[in-house]
């Protein structure tokens, strides 16, 4: 199966759980996961109508985003990998979309560029629904309180929260937890399920979805 296959199969799946979940069409946005994925491999999915990437790391993405915004300026490019303060400046140029703000360094980080910049990419919270330690996210218990921070010390408008649950655990509890911190924040957008869980996802709440080997394949 080609990509554009591959890629009308998700889009079909993701309106069948919006219309199963009483949700009205087009509720949920399809962020497409390019990494590792070259150019010549993401240009089918560009073809195909696929506006909304996601990339993981910075310096992978900007080996091949210049390129691929500048022939298609409406594409949309998002961060769902773990951000070192260092690459700030480089995300804050590059990434309209960052999904991974967690912790107060990173914040003052891309609060800093965004000035220095004049750019404002729109940014997420990361929740560690699952207390994993080796997985980037705040706790779910300190969650609100930095949202606030972001809000009111450093005048982020901080638009959603984002979680990727434990692989070896049932994602609803997980999905449930950040649609309810969300609600207890204000805010109405959920970045939440993957390949093998986003119709799960959607049930819950999410108002978009992060899908990668299911468009583009195996990595």
């Amino acid at each position: 199966m080609e990509v554009r296959e591959r890629l009308n199969d998700v889009l079909a799946r993701i309106h069948l759980s919006e219309k199963s979940s009483n949700r009205p069409k087009g509720a949920v946005a399809l962020v497409a996961i390019s990494k590792t994925f070259d150019a010549d491999a993401i240009r089918p999915a560009i073809d195909a109508g696929q506006r909304v990437f996601g990339e993981n790391r910075v310096q992978e993405a900007q080996g091949k985003w210049p390129e691929l915004k500048r022939e298609t300026p409406d594409i949309e490019l998002h961060l769902i990998g773990p951000l070192q303060s260092n690459k700030a400046a480089d995300a804050v140029t590059l990434f309209d979309v960052i999904e991974t703000i967690d912790r107060e360094k990173i914040a003052r980080a891309v609060a800093g560029e965004m000035e220095r910049q004049d750019r404002r990419p729109r940014l997420y919270v990361q929740v560690n629904t699952g207390l994993e330690p080796q997985k980037a996210g705040i706790a779910p218990e300190e969650a609100a309180t930095f949202v606030d921070f972001c809000r009111s010390e450093l005048g982020l408008a901080i638009e959603g929260l984002m979680c990727i649950p434990p692989v070896d655990e049932n994602p609803g509890p997980h999905f449930a937890l950040l649609a309810k911190i969300a609600g207890r924040c204000g805010l109405e957008k959920l970045s939440m399920g993957m390949s093998g869980d986003f119709e799960t996802a959607i049930a819950f709440g999410a108002t978009s979805v992060r899908v990668g080997s299911a468009i583009f394949g195996a990595r």
